[in-house]
């Protein structure tokens, strides 16, 4: 379904009924990254409302240059759009930079939130203080702030570079295509543009303000982009419990890898912190 928010219209899939999972995707997804995990939510008596954030697949792609990509515009769209569904209680699920608009979401509304599950990305903290590897591995977010570069870069060769950066990624080709319309590239580039410029990566650490628990973090052996320090290290950064997985055999995209092991852990998560 197409939902119109004040400053951008969203692709939006909601399904089944019962308490509401707001699942948020990353770069360079869309909702689909969630295909596996929303029939099986839905079976076990839940409200699926997984969007695809703005600037990326079939959502809008707002002007004003890359602050209109900010990670705040995210969370803003997110909050809207629990409105616009008269969703109060909500459990938060988030992969990668979806995992960040999640834990800035529940900074937001700690009383609504009844869990948060964040797969592969932990707190800032967390991963700008995990060391060296971190930083080696973290290596393209300073090739994507140089505007027309790094889409150059991407796109050498009918998207050569990107498709050997999405590795083991199932839908390659698809996020590939969509990507070739004008303006997409850029818009899911701004993300990072926006909200991981290279002073954020490189400079004095920042306060970042903790998460309201409960929160459950699970990262996965196969993960070329993060470290598992970068995850375990959340745990010091949330008021109130936390849980740690650790998923063998999964790459980055760990929901489309391993999917029945997701699902059972979001499962038994969800369940342990009940709405109601």
């Amino acid at each position: 379904m197409r939902v119109e928010l004040s400053e951008v219209t969203l692709d939006v899939e909601v399904s089944g009924q019962g308490p509401a999972v707001l699942l948020v995707h990353g770069f360079p997804d869309s909702h689909r990254l969630w295909r596996h995990q929303v029939p099986a939510l839905a079976a076990a008596g839940y409200t699926c409302v997984a969007p695809t954030l703005r600037g990326f697949g079939a959502s809008g792609r707002p002007e004003g240059g890359a602050e209109a990509y900010h990670p705040a515009k995210h969370v803003g769209d997110l909050l809207e759009l629990l409105a616009r569904l008269e969703i109060d209680r909500v459990h938060l699920v988030g992969h990668e930079w979806g995992s960040g608009m999640v834990q800035g979401l529940a900074r937001v509304l700690p009383d609504r939130m009844a869990s948060l599950t964040i797969l592969s990305v932990g707190h800032a903290a967390s991963i700008l203080g995990a060391g060296w590897e971190q930083k080696q591995r973290s290596w393209y977010m300073l090739l994507f702030q140089l505007e027309g570069v790094a889409e150059e870069w991407l796109r050498r060769d009918d998207f050569a570079n990107f498709r050997e950066m999405l590795g083991e990624h199932p839908d390659a080709e698809a996020i590939i295509e969509q990507l070739r319309a004008p303006g997409a590239l850029t818009a899911a580039l701004n993300v990072y543009r926006a909200g991981l410029p290279a002073d954020v990566q490189f400079g004095p650490p920042q306060p970042v303000p903790p998460l309201p628990g409960p929160v459950m973090g699970v990262w996965s052996t196969g993960d070329r982009f993060l470290t598992e320090q970068s995850m375990t290290g959340t745990g010091k950064h949330v008021d109130g419990t936390w849980r740690y997985e650790r998923m063998e055999d999964a790459g980055h995209w760990l929901q489309l890898d391993q999917p029945d092991r997701v699902n059972a852990l979001l499962l038994d998560f969800l369940a342990e912190n009940p709405i109601g």
